[in-house]
């Protein structure tokens, strides 16, 4: 089963930037296929694999940080082609 989800990692503190950019590296370096925009991170793929990898990287994200937020949503199809007919 295909997904897609969309993720925005919030770390609630002064020294923010760090985090994210790791967390978006390490999902890079996924076999998932990853887009990003300024506000959140899409990844793409077979639900499995891209729930076991975020699994991991969520879990080493809140570790490297005090506080944080992770907003997802989760979508059950593969919408990386989605352009808008208006």
């Amino acid at each position: 089963m295909e997904i897609s989800v969309e993720l925005t990692l919030t770390p609630l503190q002064n020294e923010y930037e760090p985090a994210i950019i790791h967390f978006i590296k390490k999902l890079r370096n996924s076999k998932l296929k990853v887009l990003e925009n300024p506000l959140s991170t899409q990844v793409y793929g077979d639900y499995d694999d891209v729930m076991h990898v975020l699994n991991t990287e969520i879990k080493e994200a809140f570790e490297l940080m005090d506080k944080g937020l992770l907003y997802m949503k989760i979508v059950k199809s593969d919408r990386q082609d989605y352009e808008p007919h208006f």
